[in-house]
Protein backbone atom coordinates (compact mmCIF):
# COMPACT_ATOMS: atom_id res chain seq x y z
CA UNK A 1 0.00 0.00 0.00
CA UNK A 2 2.51 2.68 1.09
CA UNK A 3 4.34 1.34 -2.54
CA UNK A 4 1.45 2.30 -3.89
CA UNK A 5 1.47 5.60 -2.23
CA UNK A 6 5.08 6.70 -4.10
CA UNK A 7 3.81 5.41 -6.92
CA UNK A 8 0.94 7.87 -6.81
CA UNK A 9 2.79 10.77 -6.25
CA UNK A 10 5.04 10.56 -9.20
CA UNK A 11 2.20 9.78 -11.53
CA UNK A 12 0.70 13.44 -9.92
CA UNK A 13 4.08 14.87 -10.57
CA UNK A 14 4.38 13.82 -14.11
CA UNK A 15 0.97 14.45 -15.13
CA UNK A 16 0.51 17.81 -12.70
CA UNK A 17 4.21 19.13 -11.85
CA UNK A 18 3.21 18.45 -8.40
CA UNK A 19 6.10 18.68 -6.82
CA UNK A 20 6.66 14.82 -4.71
CA UNK A 21 8.78 16.15 -2.19
CA UNK A 22 5.99 18.60 -1.12
CA UNK A 23 3.20 16.09 -0.62
CA UNK A 24 5.74 14.00 1.14
CA UNK A 25 6.23 17.21 3.75
CA UNK A 26 2.36 17.34 3.95
CA UNK A 27 1.71 13.84 5.09
CA UNK A 28 4.51 13.49 7.37
CA UNK A 29 3.18 17.35 8.65
CA UNK A 30 -0.35 15.25 8.65
CA UNK A 31 1.18 12.72 10.71
CA UNK A 32 2.34 14.94 13.56
CA UNK A 33 -1.06 16.59 13.41
CA UNK A 34 -2.87 13.77 13.79
CA UNK A 35 -1.21 12.64 16.23
CA UNK A 36 -1.59 16.03 18.17
CA UNK A 37 -5.11 16.03 18.16
CA UNK A 38 -5.19 12.19 19.28
CA UNK A 39 -3.30 13.29 22.92
CA UNK A 40 -5.28 16.55 22.64
CA UNK A 41 -1.81 18.22 22.70
CA UNK A 42 0.48 21.03 21.63
CA UNK A 43 3.58 19.27 22.15
CA UNK A 44 6.35 19.65 19.94
CA UNK A 45 7.76 15.99 20.88
CA UNK A 46 7.07 14.09 17.68
CA UNK A 47 8.45 13.73 14.69
CA UNK A 48 7.09 12.14 11.54
CA UNK A 49 9.34 10.57 8.20
CA UNK A 50 8.33 8.63 5.53
CA UNK A 51 10.60 6.83 3.32
CA UNK A 52 11.19 8.32 -0.19
CA UNK A 53 11.59 5.12 -1.54
CA UNK A 54 9.08 2.82 0.18
CA UNK A 55 6.58 5.02 1.42
CA UNK A 56 6.56 3.26 4.80
CA UNK A 57 6.50 6.08 7.33
CA UNK A 58 7.28 6.15 11.55
CA UNK A 59 6.21 8.50 14.14
CA UNK A 60 8.52 9.48 16.61
CA UNK A 61 7.94 10.83 19.80
CA UNK A 62 10.18 11.88 22.15
CA UNK A 63 8.78 11.21 25.67
CA UNK A 64 9.96 12.16 29.21
CA UNK A 65 9.85 8.93 31.78
CA UNK A 66 7.95 9.08 34.91
CA UNK A 67 6.90 6.80 37.39
CA UNK A 68 2.67 8.37 36.78
CA UNK A 69 2.46 9.45 33.66
CA UNK A 70 -0.19 12.24 33.24
CA UNK A 71 0.25 13.57 30.05
CA UNK A 72 0.72 10.14 27.58
CA UNK A 73 1.55 12.48 24.88
CA UNK A 74 4.87 13.79 26.62
CA UNK A 75 5.05 10.66 29.39
CA UNK A 76 6.00 7.19 29.56
CA UNK A 77 5.84 5.04 32.76
CA UNK A 78 8.78 3.49 33.91
CA UNK A 79 8.43 -0.24 33.36
CA UNK A 80 7.47 0.52 29.61
CA UNK A 81 10.34 3.01 29.24
CA UNK A 82 12.67 0.24 30.18
CA UNK A 83 10.89 -2.08 27.72
CA UNK A 84 12.76 0.18 25.04
CA UNK A 85 15.65 1.03 27.12
CA UNK A 86 16.68 -1.16 30.14
CA UNK A 87 19.03 1.98 31.21
CA UNK A 88 16.07 4.20 31.01
CA UNK A 89 15.53 5.99 34.60
CA UNK A 90 12.95 8.65 35.83
CA UNK A 91 13.81 12.10 34.47
CA UNK A 92 15.51 10.50 30.93
CA UNK A 93 13.46 10.81 27.90
CA UNK A 94 12.93 7.73 25.24
CA UNK A 95 11.95 7.87 21.60
CA UNK A 96 8.85 6.03 21.18
CA UNK A 97 7.27 4.49 17.70
CA UNK A 98 4.01 5.72 17.96
CA UNK A 99 1.32 3.11 16.43
CA UNK A 100 -0.80 5.37 14.07
CA UNK A 101 -3.61 2.13 14.41
CA UNK A 102 -4.46 4.14 17.48
CA UNK A 103 -5.80 7.03 16.12
CA UNK A 104 -9.10 7.94 15.82
CA UNK A 105 -11.63 7.81 12.60
CA UNK A 106 -11.98 11.43 12.64
CA UNK A 107 -8.36 12.26 13.61
CA UNK A 108 -7.05 9.94 10.48
CA UNK A 109 -10.21 11.91 8.17
CA UNK A 110 -8.63 15.51 9.20
CA UNK A 111 -4.91 13.85 8.31
CA UNK A 112 -6.44 13.06 5.07
CA UNK A 113 -8.14 16.38 4.48
CA UNK A 114 -4.78 17.88 5.16
CA UNK A 115 -3.35 15.87 2.36
CA UNK A 116 -6.08 16.58 -0.12
CA UNK A 117 -5.75 20.62 0.66
CA UNK A 118 -2.19 20.52 0.04
CA UNK A 119 -2.69 18.98 -3.15
CA UNK A 120 -5.09 21.27 -3.91
CA UNK A 121 -3.12 24.27 -2.98
CA UNK A 122 0.33 23.13 -5.19
CA UNK A 123 -2.02 22.19 -8.41
CA UNK A 124 -3.23 26.16 -8.35
CA UNK A 125 0.50 26.91 -7.46
CA UNK A 126 1.88 25.20 -10.66
CA UNK A 127 -1.08 26.48 -12.66
CA UNK A 128 -0.34 30.12 -11.39
CA UNK A 129 3.11 29.99 -12.03
CA UNK A 130 2.63 28.70 -15.46
CA UNK A 131 0.35 31.52 -16.34
CA UNK A 132 1.90 34.22 -14.48
CA UNK A 133 5.32 33.50 -16.94
CA UNK A 134 2.57 34.10 -19.67
CA UNK A 135 1.96 37.93 -18.60
CA UNK A 136 2.29 40.26 -20.81
CA UNK A 137 2.68 37.72 -23.56
CA UNK A 138 0.13 35.75 -25.95
CA UNK A 139 -1.93 32.52 -25.32
CA UNK A 140 -4.35 30.45 -27.65
CA UNK A 141 -7.83 30.05 -26.02
CA UNK A 142 -11.16 27.97 -27.36
CA UNK A 143 -14.15 29.62 -27.11
CA UNK A 144 -15.97 27.17 -24.77
CA UNK A 145 -19.47 29.47 -24.00
CA UNK A 146 -20.98 33.04 -24.70
CA UNK A 147 -22.04 34.24 -21.21
CA UNK A 148 -24.25 37.49 -22.28
CA UNK A 149 -21.65 39.98 -22.62
CA UNK A 150 -18.78 37.91 -21.47
CA UNK A 151 -16.98 34.56 -23.80
CA UNK A 152 -15.49 32.40 -21.43
CA UNK A 153 -12.35 31.09 -22.89
CA UNK A 154 -10.55 27.91 -22.12
CA UNK A 155 -6.50 27.82 -22.11
CA UNK A 156 -5.98 24.36 -21.00
CA UNK A 157 -5.38 24.26 -17.71
CA UNK A 158 -7.27 27.38 -16.95
CA UNK A 159 -9.95 29.16 -17.23
CA UNK A 160 -10.22 33.07 -18.66
CA UNK A 161 -13.21 35.50 -19.08
CA UNK A 162 -12.87 38.29 -21.82
CA UNK A 163 -15.09 40.97 -21.16
CA UNK A 164 -16.53 43.15 -22.89
CA UNK A 165 -13.99 45.95 -22.35
CA UNK A 166 -11.45 43.73 -24.05
CA UNK A 167 -12.93 42.75 -26.80
CA UNK A 168 -13.44 44.04 -30.14
CA UNK A 169 -16.19 45.49 -31.57
CA UNK A 170 -17.91 43.59 -34.66
CA UNK A 171 -15.97 40.57 -33.63
CA UNK A 172 -18.06 37.63 -33.47
CA UNK A 173 -17.56 33.74 -32.21
CA UNK A 174 -18.17 30.76 -32.07
CA UNK A 175 -18.09 27.65 -29.46
CA UNK A 176 -14.93 25.57 -30.04
CA UNK A 177 -13.09 28.53 -32.13
CA UNK A 178 -9.35 28.89 -31.55
CA UNK A 179 -8.57 32.92 -30.64
CA UNK A 180 -5.52 34.60 -30.00
CA UNK A 181 -5.48 36.70 -26.85
CA UNK A 182 -3.14 39.30 -24.73
CA UNK A 183 -2.98 38.21 -21.35
CA UNK A 184 -2.45 41.18 -19.78
CA UNK A 185 -2.75 40.14 -15.29
CA UNK A 186 -2.86 36.77 -13.92
CA UNK A 187 -3.91 37.60 -10.34
CA UNK A 188 -3.24 34.74 -7.72
CA UNK A 189 -6.67 34.22 -5.56
CA UNK A 190 -8.17 31.29 -3.09
CA UNK A 191 -10.10 29.89 -6.12
CA UNK A 192 -7.01 29.63 -8.36
CA UNK A 193 -5.53 32.10 -10.49
CA UNK A 194 -7.54 34.73 -12.25
CA UNK A 195 -6.44 35.43 -15.89
CA UNK A 196 -7.04 38.55 -17.41
CA UNK A 197 -6.91 38.33 -21.38
CA UNK A 198 -7.90 40.78 -24.18
CA UNK A 199 -8.40 40.82 -27.41
CA UNK A 200 -8.06 44.57 -27.96
CA UNK A 201 -4.69 45.59 -26.40
CA UNK A 202 -2.20 47.10 -28.76
CA UNK A 203 0.30 44.35 -27.57
CA UNK A 204 -1.54 41.77 -29.01
CA UNK A 205 -0.22 42.84 -32.39
CA UNK A 206 3.23 43.49 -30.98
CA UNK A 207 3.75 39.98 -29.87
CA UNK A 208 1.29 38.44 -32.58
CA UNK A 209 4.25 39.90 -34.86
CA UNK A 210 7.15 38.62 -32.77
CA UNK A 211 5.51 34.99 -33.28
CA UNK A 212 4.79 35.33 -37.09
CA UNK A 213 8.19 37.56 -38.16
CA UNK A 214 11.57 36.01 -37.07
CA UNK A 215 13.52 38.51 -37.50
CA UNK A 216 11.08 40.35 -35.17
CA UNK A 217 11.35 37.07 -32.63
CA UNK A 218 15.04 37.37 -32.58
CA UNK A 219 15.80 41.10 -31.92
CA UNK A 220 16.91 42.09 -35.31
CA UNK A 221 14.11 43.97 -35.98
CA UNK A 222 12.58 45.79 -33.10
CA UNK A 223 8.89 47.09 -32.52
CA UNK A 224 9.31 50.70 -31.42
CA UNK A 225 5.42 51.42 -31.16
CA UNK A 226 1.86 50.12 -31.50
CA UNK A 227 -0.45 52.40 -31.67
CA UNK A 228 -4.04 51.00 -32.54
CA UNK A 229 -7.54 51.61 -32.90
CA UNK A 230 -9.09 47.88 -32.07
CA UNK A 231 -11.17 46.09 -34.96
CA UNK A 232 -10.14 49.21 -37.60
CA UNK A 233 -6.42 50.18 -38.29
CA UNK A 234 -3.07 49.44 -36.19
CA UNK A 235 -0.15 51.74 -36.76
CA UNK A 236 3.51 49.82 -35.94
CA UNK A 237 7.02 51.30 -36.24
CA UNK A 238 9.94 49.28 -36.61
CA UNK A 239 13.28 49.71 -37.26
CA UNK A 240 16.71 47.00 -38.51
CA UNK A 241 19.12 46.99 -35.94
CA UNK A 242 21.16 45.45 -39.21
CA UNK A 243 21.72 46.92 -42.23
CA UNK A 244 21.50 44.04 -44.26
CA UNK A 245 18.02 43.66 -42.73
CA UNK A 246 14.89 45.70 -44.39
CA UNK A 247 12.28 45.84 -41.59
CA UNK A 248 9.60 46.21 -43.69
CA UNK A 249 10.20 43.63 -45.84
CA UNK A 250 10.66 41.23 -42.70
CA UNK A 251 7.30 42.40 -41.46
CA UNK A 252 5.62 42.02 -44.48
CA UNK A 253 6.94 38.51 -45.75
CA UNK A 254 6.93 37.19 -48.96
CA UNK A 255 4.04 38.10 -51.23
CA UNK A 256 2.71 39.49 -48.23
CA UNK A 257 2.45 36.55 -46.06
CA UNK A 258 3.33 37.23 -42.44
CA UNK A 259 1.40 40.26 -42.42
CA UNK A 260 -1.76 38.68 -43.82
CA UNK A 261 -1.59 35.84 -41.47
CA UNK A 262 -1.67 38.80 -38.16
CA UNK A 263 -4.43 40.20 -40.22
CA UNK A 264 -6.55 37.20 -40.99
CA UNK A 265 -5.81 36.63 -36.92
CA UNK A 266 -7.73 40.39 -36.25
CA UNK A 267 -10.36 39.67 -38.47
CA UNK A 268 -9.37 42.04 -41.38
CA UNK A 269 -8.15 44.77 -39.00
CA UNK A 270 -5.61 47.24 -41.46
CA UNK A 271 -2.24 47.75 -40.06
CA UNK A 272 0.71 50.22 -41.32
CA UNK A 273 3.93 49.19 -40.67
CA UNK A 274 5.85 52.38 -40.60
CA UNK A 275 9.53 52.63 -40.43
CA UNK A 276 10.89 54.47 -37.67
CA UNK A 277 13.35 57.77 -38.05
CA UNK A 278 15.31 59.34 -35.51
CA UNK A 279 14.45 62.94 -38.07
CA UNK A 280 11.25 63.65 -36.35
CA UNK A 281 9.76 65.34 -39.90
CA UNK A 282 10.26 62.62 -41.32
CA UNK A 283 9.11 60.18 -38.66
CA UNK A 284 5.70 61.79 -38.75
CA UNK A 285 5.40 61.98 -42.63
CA UNK A 286 6.09 58.16 -42.53
CA UNK A 287 3.37 57.53 -39.69
CA UNK A 288 0.55 59.27 -42.12
CA UNK A 289 0.80 56.70 -44.65
CA UNK A 290 -0.72 56.06 -46.66
CA UNK A 291 -1.13 59.76 -47.29
CA UNK A 292 1.32 61.60 -49.35
CA UNK A 293 3.03 64.59 -47.74
CA UNK A 294 4.09 67.80 -48.74
CA UNK A 295 6.09 69.41 -45.76
CA UNK A 296 6.48 68.63 -42.25
CA UNK A 297 7.77 71.17 -39.87
CA UNK A 298 8.90 69.48 -36.71
CA UNK A 299 9.31 71.03 -33.20
CA UNK A 300 11.22 68.43 -30.77
CA UNK A 301 11.19 70.60 -27.68
CA UNK A 302 7.10 71.15 -28.46
CA UNK A 303 6.18 68.12 -29.62
CA UNK A 304 4.02 69.33 -32.23
CA UNK A 305 4.19 68.98 -35.90
CA UNK A 306 2.56 71.28 -38.97
CA UNK A 307 1.73 69.05 -41.86
CA UNK A 308 1.13 69.87 -45.33
CA UNK A 309 -0.88 67.36 -47.68
CA UNK A 310 -2.08 67.90 -51.57
CA UNK A 311 -5.52 69.04 -51.75
CA UNK A 312 -6.73 65.65 -52.66
CA UNK A 313 -4.70 63.58 -50.18
CA UNK A 314 -6.50 65.44 -46.97
CA UNK A 315 -9.33 63.51 -46.25
CA UNK A 316 -6.67 60.57 -46.53
CA UNK A 317 -4.19 61.92 -44.27
CA UNK A 318 -6.88 63.01 -41.29
CA UNK A 319 -8.71 59.13 -42.60
CA UNK A 320 -12.16 58.37 -41.54
CA UNK A 321 -13.60 59.83 -38.70
CA UNK A 322 -9.72 61.16 -37.67
CA UNK A 323 -8.36 57.49 -37.01
CA UNK A 324 -5.07 58.19 -39.51
CA UNK A 325 -4.11 61.74 -38.02
CA UNK A 326 -4.96 60.15 -34.37
CA UNK A 327 -2.91 56.74 -34.93
CA UNK A 328 0.09 58.82 -36.11
CA UNK A 329 0.00 61.43 -33.11
CA UNK A 330 -0.31 57.91 -30.90
CA UNK A 331 2.87 56.39 -32.60
CA UNK A 332 4.87 59.33 -32.89
CA UNK A 333 4.24 61.62 -29.65
CA UNK A 334 3.25 64.49 -31.80
CA UNK A 335 0.60 66.63 -31.89
CA UNK A 336 0.27 66.92 -35.82
CA UNK A 337 -1.85 69.55 -37.10
CA UNK A 338 -2.77 68.75 -40.99
CA UNK A 339 -3.47 71.13 -43.59
CA UNK A 340 -4.39 70.84 -47.84
CA UNK A 341 -1.36 72.72 -49.61
CA UNK A 342 -4.93 75.28 -49.96
CA UNK A 343 -5.47 75.96 -46.66
CA UNK A 344 -1.51 76.33 -45.85
CA UNK A 345 -1.70 78.98 -48.43
CA UNK A 346 -4.52 80.79 -47.51
CA UNK A 347 -2.98 80.70 -44.12
CA UNK A 348 0.23 82.16 -45.06
CA UNK A 349 -1.58 85.09 -47.31
CA UNK A 350 -3.48 86.37 -44.23
CA UNK A 351 -0.69 85.94 -41.74
CA UNK A 352 1.96 87.71 -44.89
CA UNK A 353 -0.91 90.70 -44.29
CA UNK A 354 -1.08 90.87 -40.96
CA UNK A 355 2.54 91.22 -40.71
CA UNK A 356 2.20 93.88 -43.89
CA UNK A 357 -0.17 95.70 -41.37
CA UNK A 358 2.59 95.56 -38.44
CA UNK A 359 5.09 97.21 -40.64
CA UNK A 360 2.31 100.22 -42.12
CA UNK A 361 1.59 101.19 -38.38
CA UNK A 362 4.96 101.34 -37.22
CA UNK A 363 6.01 103.68 -40.56
CA UNK A 364 2.45 105.63 -39.55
Amino acid sequence: MNRELIESLNILEKEKDINKEVILEAIENSLVTAYKNHYNSKADNVVATVDRETGDFKIIADKTVVDVVEDPATEIQIEKAKEIDRHAEIGDNVKVDVNSKTFGRIVAQNAKNIILQKIREEERKVVYEQYYAKEKDIVTGIVQRINGKNISINLGKADAVLGESEQVKGEVFTPTERIKLYVTEVKDTPKGPKICVSRSHPELVKRLFEAEVPEVRDGTVEIINVAREAGIRSKITVKSNNKDVDPLGACVGINGSRVNAIVNELRGEKIDIVPYSENSAIFVENALSPAKVVSVIADDDEKTAKVVVPDYQLSLAIGKEGINARLAAKLTGFKIDIKSETQAKSQNEEENIEIDDEINLSED
